[in-house]
């Protein structure tokens, strides 16, 4: 039977689900009552055949006999019905709950008492007889389980299950914004500069450093600021004042630990370290989120690009993430490895990228399109080639 319904049926107060339980909690007691049942009609079937058989045509036809009846109960009493309960388990053992249930009650005495002799029996051949009552899945158990899942479900809930399940596989560096596309303000810029980041910024929280992001001075939050900003007029003192402590993790936190730090600590962002203490990049609560359920839908606009072209290929920027494009066009291009399509391009190359040049990784084929600052700034990635 499948148990997670039937403990489902049970949580549901079903009579039958909770009997079945009930009946499963002593599977030996259960196994003797079905055994003896079963030993008890065939014996007297077979005796009730020789005794009629010897009275009706001799005993010369016992053996006839014989050989008719045992191809009746293995046909009629064991392949044909058990075939149809392993076809239909739980069907079935809702209807015979009850029959079952009343002959463990008139049995009970033998049952106890053949029980203790083969529990004995298997204590002195050293088998422990301590029952499990739960049956803890592994997490690829659960997610075989997860794949087999069919219909509506697992249109709307499959893929978030899976992401759920795929968490603690990845780690922060996975999916932070790398630090040279972090928003930041440089408190000794001019003023103008910062003022302009200000206006035009799309994040609620912008980290500001002095000179180099690795000096880091806190975290700004732009409503706070601006909220401030309705008595005062906004100068570099009044940010200053209004940073926050800023929070820092390890590039290899494992984002289903990173989830539940978020929470404790009450945070939604924070910037990511390596093991030398130098910044690598930033990473939200939504960053890890997207991992479950996709991109999100917000006022922020990505400026990366993922273009698909008329001939099927897709115009790609080097800094999106090789998640992100494999999200994007289903494909499975490998993420152990580098983060960007950049990184791949050159781990890939073991070069410095030049455009024009042309490449295969996973049977894609990849055509650099443009190259700045010894970096993909651009290229076509086309379909799996079939083989």
């Amino acid at each position: 039977m499948n148990r997670y319904r039937l403990r489902h049926r049970a949580r549901m107060k079903k009579r039958s689900a909770l009997l079945i339980l009930k009946l499963l909690k002593r599977p030996d007691r259960l196994l003797g009552t079905i055994l003896i049942g079963n030993n008890c009609a065939n014996i007297i079937a077979s005796a009730l055949a020789t005794l009629l058989t010897a009275h009706l045509f001799g005993e010369k036809a016992v053996i006839i006999s014989t050989v008719l009846l045992a191809i009746v109960i293995i046909i009629f009493a064991e392949v044909a019905p058990k075939t149809l309960a392993a076809l239909h388990p739980d069907r079935i053992a809702y209807w015979v709950a009850i029959p079952v249930r009343i002959l463990l009650l008139i049995f009970y005495p033998i049952i106890w008492l053949l029980n203790g002799v083969s529990n004995g029996l298997l204590r002195l051949f050293g088998v422990k007889l301590t029952r499990q009552t739960n049956e803890p899945l592994t997490r690829e158990e659960l997610r075989s389980l997860v794949y087999e899942t069919s219909g509506r479900f697992a249109s709307q809930y499959q893929p978030m299950l899976l992401g759920i399940l795929d968490l603690n596989k990845m780690i922060v560096e996975d999916v932070m914004i790398p630090v040279h596309e972090v928003a930041a303000i440089d408190i000794e810029s001019k003023w103008e500069t910062i003022k302009k980041q200000i206006e035009h910024c799309k994040h609620d929280w912008l980290p500001v450093y002095r000179e180099n992001i690795n000096q880091i001075l806190g975290t700004l939050h732009i409503r706070e600021l601006l909220n401030k900003s309705l008595d005062k007029t906004i100068d570099k003192d009044m940010i200053l004042a209004t940073l926050h402590e800023p929070y820092f993790i390890p590039e290899a936190t494992p984002l289903n630990i990173q989830l539940i730090n978020f929470k404790r600590e009450r945070k939604n962002q924070a910037l990511v370290v390596d093991e030398y203490g130098e910044i690598r990049g930033l990473v939200t609560m939504v960053d890890i989120l997207e991992e479950i359920v996709g991109e999100f839908t917000t006022t922020v606009t990505s400026t990366k690009v993922i273009e698909r072209q008329n001939d099927g290929s897709y115009l790609v920027e080097g800094a999106v993430t090789i998640r992100e494009l494999n999200r994007a066009t289903q494909w499975n291009l490998p993420t152990k490895g580098p983060r960007t399509l950049n990184g791949l391009i050159t781990e890939s190359l073991e070069a410095i990228p030049q455009p024009g040049i042309s490449l295969k990784i996973s049977d894609h084929p990849i055509e650099i399109v443009e190259v700045k600052e010894k970096r993909v700034r651009m290229a076509r990635v086309f379909p799996k080639e079939s083989s």
